[in-house]
Formats: structure tokens, C-alpha cells, sequence
């Protein structure tokens, strides 16, 4: 825009702002000399001062139906921000030689027309799918082919974008419903798929929660399986050292009893040995007997329930030797008892051998009378049990209770004869001479 009026000429300094550029020409230059945004020194009337503004410019480009690569008309409205460059010399002599002289609103309409000249172009080759889709490409493709005829113009492009897509056929619209369904059918795959991945990520870590809860309760088992060993190992160590004590208390006091009991059994032999009695032996055996019976069940009750925590097989080991070492115990009275009893019968018997020796046959006699009853006690034993005989006969010789008695009496004749055979001993000679004796 030039300003060349009298009050400017009547300075020697002009000034303008950021904005703006000064061009002096005339006198002294041969080439205008441009200022952007400072001072210059001016000759009234030898020399012209213009000025050019530098403002940016925005730019509404709109291109009403346009037909695309594909023949379809859409309309298009892009916004452009331009500006005369200021700092490039060549470019601001350029915009100097072209818009010299015009005023802003001139310089707008130009880069409009050319811009929006340029966007028509671009729009003829593409599709509108791709000015839909590919919007940064169609103002990438705007932006570089207009800059190159702007720039020689002086004008550089700040900045293009496409703002507005539109058409009266309603083939956006058709674009988007297929868009927008394929978008509705990605999103349901989509959520299928995130459902899915989701039902599968809970499952995880639902199989790693359990995991986790079951690799702790393994631990908790096994650490309270540890403390219940330890505790049952310190337990049976206790019982054992506490069973050993009173063992050892209960042995010695056993071996001291044991002494005391020899003594006594000393006395008791000597008196035994004296009067030899068997009953007095018998009845000292029952009381060892007694003593074993009671005495050593009680312990061996007492040493299970003392090591009760100790193994099963021990228990049974310590049972069995319990009852083994009563069985010692009964069996050595037993045969003391026995032997004692031995002696006392042994003694008996020699007493009579000895008087066997001194009677003879008498003494033999003796006793095989002392037996006659008792075997013909045995001989009418089977017919005092009778409830009912029947006899049977030829016709000769007596009949019922005669009969019978006659047969018990033929068998009691006949026990001389058996007692002779057995023993050597004439019963008939051995009366007669007891009787001649009396």
C-alpha cells in the first residue's frame, strides 16, 4: 500500500512496525531498498517512500462441486493461513513488483483465487475416498502445489487444512453408513473378543488364585505338619527320659524288693524244708503268682500310658516284654512250687518204700484192699446209672436182679486172679498168713 503524502516527504526518518515493510526508491538506489519492520533515512523529493503490509492472511478457500477422479461432485471448504515473507529479500521484492500499490483486501482476493484454483485441481485427482479418508494427504497435496506458485508471488503458505466435506448426492453419507456398520461389526467382534479375552484372563487368574491359595494351604499343612513332628519328637524325647527315671526308680526299687524277697524265700525254704508242707508251698506260690498278676500288668499299663506318643510298634514291643517277664516270673514260682512239692512227695514216697520194705507183702496187701471197694464201686458204677434193663435168657439158670448181682460177683472173683497177675501177690496165701499172724 503506498504512502507518498506530503507529511511523510516533509521527514528524514520513517519508521513502520513488525508488520509492515518500508520501500524507499529513487535517488541513491538503484534497486528499491525494503525494510521490514524498522527505520530508513528519506530525501524529501528526490526520493519515494511506499509501504507493504506483512500481516498473516486467513483464507476461507471454498470450491462448490467438484467433480473427483471417479466423477462424483462434492464440495469442499478449506481454510489457509498465508503471508508476504518479510525476511527473504528475493520473495519480499517479489511481493513488492506484484502487490506494490494494493491494499490488503487486493492481495487476499489474488492468493484466494489461486489457492482455491489450486484445491479444485487436486480435488479432479482423488477420489472422494480418499479426500474422505486421507484428509492430511489432499491439504498435504494443496499445500506444496500452491506454495510453488504463491512463493513466486511472494507470498508463503503458513498453513492449509481441509475443513468441510460435503455433497448433495448423498454419497458421504453412503460412505459412512458402510463405515459406520463396519465399525458397529468391528466393535461387536470386538467386544466378543475382549469378552472372550477377559473370560479367558479371569480364568487365570482365578487358576492362579487357586494356585496361590493352594500352594499356601500346602504350606500351612506342611509347616504344621513340621511343628507337629517336632513337637511329637520333643514329646517322646521327654516321655522317654521321664520313663527312663522312673524305670530306674522302679527297678532299683524292684531290685531291692528282689533282695528282701530272697530272704524272706530263704526262711521260707529252710522252714519249708523243715516241715514239709506242700500247702505252705502252694499257698507261697499263689502269692507270687498273685503278685505277678497284679504287679505287672499294673506297670506295663503304667509304662504304655506314659509312652503313649511314641510309636505303635514300641507300645506292642514293651507290652510283649511286660507280659514276657510275667510269664518268667509265674513260670520260676511255678517250678519253685513244683520242685518244693517234688521234694515233699519224693520224701512221702521214700517214707513208703521204706515202709513197703519193712511189710512186704502185707503193705501190698494192704493197699490192694484199701482198692477192692473202689474198683467194685467202678464195676456197679454203669448199673446204679441204669435206668432200664432188658434181659434176655436161654431158659437156664436164674433170672433178673440175681442174675445180675451173680455176674458183679463173678467179676469181683476174678480180681484176685488180676491182682496176682498184675503184682506177683497171692491175695488167698497173704490172708490166710495175716490171719495165721493175728
Amino acid at each position: 500500500m503506498s504512502q507518498t503524502n506530503g507529511d511523510e516527504d516533509s521527514y528524514f526518518f520513517q519508521v513502520c512496525g513488525p508488520n509492515e515493510a518500508l520501500v524507499v526508491s529513487g535517488c541513491c538506489h538503484s534497486r528499491p531498498l525494503m525494510v521490514a519492520g524498522g527505520r530508513v533515512f528519506v530525501i524529501p523529493c528526490v526520493q519515494q517512500l511506499q509501504r507493504i503490509p506483512l500481516n498473516t492472511l486467513t483464507l476461507s478457500i471454498d470450491s462448490p462441486t467438484v467433480y473427483t477422479l471417479m466423477g462424483v461432485p462434492i464440495s469442499v471448504t478449506g481454510v489457509a493461513q498465508v503471508k508476504i515473507q518479510g525476511q527473504n529479500q528475493e520473495m519480499l521484492a517479489a511481493a513488492c513488483q506484484q502487490f506494490l500499490g494494493k491494499s490488503e483486501e487486493q492481495i487476499r482476493r489474488i492468493a484466494l483465487e489461486t489457492l482455491e484454483g489450486h484445491q479444485r485441481a487436486i480435488m479432479g485427482t482423488m477420489t472422494v475416498e480418499e479426500i474422505y479418508k486421507d484428509r492430511k494427504k489432499f491439504a498435504k497435496a494443496v499445500f506444496e502445489v500452491a506454495s510453488t506458485d504463491l512463493v513466486n508471488m511472494g507470498i508463503s503458505v503458513v498453513s492449509y487444512t481441509l475443513k468441510d466435506i460435503r455433497d448433495e448426492e448423498g454419497y458421504l453419507k453412503a460412505l459412512g453408513m458402510t463405515r459406520t456398520a463396519q465399525v458397529k461389526k468391528d466393535a461387536r467382534i470386538g467386544e466378543a473378543e475382549a469378552q472372550r479375552d477377559s473370560g479367558i484372563k479371569e480364568a487365570n487368574a482365578e487358576e492362579q488364585r487357586m494356585k496361590a491359595r493352594f500352594s499356601n494351604d500346602t504350606e500351612i499343612a506342611a509347616a504344621q505338619r513340621d511343628f507337629e513332628l517336632k513337637k511329637a519328637a520333643y514329646d517322646m524325647e521327654t516321655q522317654t527320659k521321664k520313663a527312663e527315671a522312673e524305670l530306674a526308680y522302679e527297678l532299683q526299687a524292684a531290685k531291692t524288693k528282689q533282695m528282701i524277697k530272697e530272704e524272706q524265700m530263704q526262711i521260707k525254704v529252710v522252714e519249708r524244708a523243715q516241715q514239709i508242707q506242700v500247702q505252705e508251698q502252694e499257698i507261697a506260690r499263689r502269692e507270687r503268682e498273685l503278685e505277678a498278676q497284679i504287679k505287672r500288668p499294673a506297670e506295663a499299663e503304667k509304662y504304655r500310658l506314659e509312652t503313649l506318643a511314641d510309636a505303635n510298634a514300641k507300645r506292642v514291643l514293651m507290652e510283649a516284654e511286660a507280659d514276657s517277664e510275667a510269664v518268667r516270673l509265674k513260670g520260676e514260682a511255678e517250678a519253685y512250687a513244683i520242685e518244693a512239692k517234688a521234694k515233699a512227695e519224693a520224701e512221702q514216697m521214700a517214707k513208703k518204700a521204706d515202709a513197703w520194705r519193712d511189710y512186704q507183702e502185707a503193705a501190698m496187701v494192704d493197699m490192694v484192699l484199701e482198692t477192692l471197694p473202689k474198683v467194685v464201686a467202678e464195676v456197679a458204677a454203669p448199673l446204679s446209672q441204669t435206668k432200664k434193663v432188658t434181659m434176655v435168657s436161654s431158659g437156664k439158670g436164674e433170672l433178673g436182679a440175681a442174675k445180675i448181682t451173680g455176674e458183679v460177683m463173678d467179676i469181683v472173683e476174678r480180681l484176685p486172679q488180676v491182682v496176682e497177675s498184675m503184682t506177683g501177690v497171692d491175695m488167698s496165701k497173704a490172708l490166710k498168713l495175716q490171719a495165721r499172724s493175728v
